[in-house]
């Protein structure tokens, strides 16, 4: 079971991904509703302290220029919510996470045949909220050749019971790893607590 901690803000966040060997790290960009959007160039901070985890950059519907500067920083993917154009599928030169917000659940099967597309992230109506979805509504989808990532309100209390009934390929998790009180920037103990549950999980 893979893991994808979301949402890094600082260097600091980057260390926690080294210590606990996480498999996927996020860092959201050009986004600035977002409470974790950082600048490209501290994205470039973010994932030069990165060990051996492969680098996410998160973005809502980019521009073919957004792309063009995300591959420019030296991200490993690309995670896409919202639009999807054929520009970007013609343009872009690194693997696609695309994100499905339960909303726009309709189109999966138009991406099942693109080869750029190496995962489907399956998010909350309101990536980044916290929130949980029905995850009933994942029952109909086809397993395929790409990625099944599993994101939306996941915490270190629900973790298990999602993998047991979703059984998805990487957990995907930001709040949930995230203080209490409103502190920006990883909780260290709330990312190792989630990383010994996801790994104690037992697969049939």
């Amino acid at each position: 079971m893979k893991i994808k901690i979301c949402g890094l803000i600082c260097e600091r966040d980057a260390s926690y991904i080294n210590d606990n060997d996480i498999d996927y790290a996020g860092v959201v960009l050009f986004y600035p509703k977002s409470k974790r959007n950082v600048t490209i160039d501290k994205a470039k901070s973010i994932i030069e302290s990165i060990d051996k985890a492969k680098t996410v950059a998160v973005v809502v519907s980019p521009s073919v220029e957004q792309v063009i500067e995300i591959e420019n920083a030296g991200f490993d993917y690309i995670q896409i919510h919202g639009e999807l154009s054929e520009d970007i599928l013609n343009k872009t030169n690194i693997p696609i996470f695309k994100a499905f917000n339960v909303n726009d659940m309709d189109k999966y099967d138009v991406y099942n045949k693109c080869s750029r597309i190496k995962a489907y992230v399956f998010d909350a109506q309101e990536p980044g909220s916290g929130k949980t979805f029905s995850w009933d509504i994942l029952n109909d989808i086809e397993k395929s050749d790409k990625m099944f990532v599993l994101a939306g309100g996941l915490s270190i209390e629900n973790v298990s019971k999602a993998i047991e009934y979703v059984k998805p390929d990487c957990v995907d998790i930001s709040t949930g790893v995230e203080f209490d009180d409103g502190t920006p920037g990883k909780n260290p103990e709330k990312i190792r607590l989630f990383t010994e549950e996801v790994r104690g999980c037992q697969i049939f």
